[in-house]
């Protein structure tokens, strides 16, 4: 098996950079994390950063119903091809960061957590036994949803608004490479409570299909995320501040707090 590098984007004395996160702390890397990471030699402690999301994606794409389970709870048929949306690479926040309620939405908010494909490079009508060389690793996801706004207007279902305010987007802490994404599993915890837990190797469409799929659709670029999708478990989060956690073991865990 190869082994697993976990890479970390970060802000220290107001520079950005980039780099390994290491059990002694984050080795600073220059050039390209895609294509030209160099280790410079330098260390920094990582409460001495703040991390930021890992990537800068110029899209989010996000699926729907890609989960067996789900799939059989909703009574809805599994989809022939992937269903997805895109969310706004300005719904994008750091892990740690605070989420607001937007102030023109009152209604429910939904967690969902999923996991996440970062692509490394430039993707165009790849073959699925193609794709594995176009993934640079995984992350961990929320797709928050303001669930009121998704169906509210009968003639026109409104997944890009409902998904797409800013901060509604949040993944991290870490891109993770070199793991096989069918053994793992995704949990999330609200307010301290597990209620989600469910198997990558449950999706309708594995990662490399995914990947294989959508660039037939759209060319993926370096730093792209492709949301999974989520399974069984999705709920609301109600409390005036409540503290959301995707935790998916080999990658790590995204936490963030959300306030009404």
């Amino acid at each position: 098996m190869a082994e697993i590098t976990r890479w970390v984007r970060f802000r220290h004395q107001a520079e950005t950079g980039f780099g390994q996160l290491t059990s002694s702390g984050i080795s600073v890397h220059t050039g390209d994390m895609f294509s030209d990471a160099r280790p410079s030699g330098r260390m920094l402690a990582l409460h001495d950063v703040e991390l930021l999301a890992p990537t800068q994606p110029t899209k989010i794409v996000a699926l729907w119903n890609n989960f067996h389970a789900l799939a059989a709870k909703l009574k809805s048929p599994e989809p022939p091809e992937p269903l997805y949306l895109l969310k706004a690479p300005t719904s994008v926040t750091a892990p740690g960061a605070v989420i607001r309620r937007p102030s023109t939405y009152e209604g429910k908010t939904t967690y969902e957590g999923e996991l996440g494909i970062v692509i490394g490079r430039t993707c165009t009508a790849v073959a699925p036994e193609e794709a594995e060389a176009f993934i640079f690793g995984y992350t961990c996801t929320n797709d928050i949803t303001a669930a009121d706004i998704l169906n509210r207007d009968p003639t026109f279902a409104q997944w890009a608004r409902a998904k797409g305010f800013d901060g509604y987007g949040p993944f991290g802490p870490v891109i993770a490479s070199g793991l096989d994404p069918a053994s793992l599993v995704v949990r999330t915890i609200l307010n301290g409570v597990e209620r989600q837990n469910y198997a990558i190797a449950d999706m309708i469409f594995s990662a490399q299909e995914l990947v294989s799929k959508i660039s037939h659709d759209m060319t993926l670029l370096p730093g792209d995320l492709i949301c999974c999708g989520t399974s069984i478990g999705i709920g609301v989060m109600k409390e005036a501040i409540n503290m959301v956690t995707v935790a998916i073991d080999g990658i790590g865990e995204l936490t963030n707090e959300f306030r009404q």
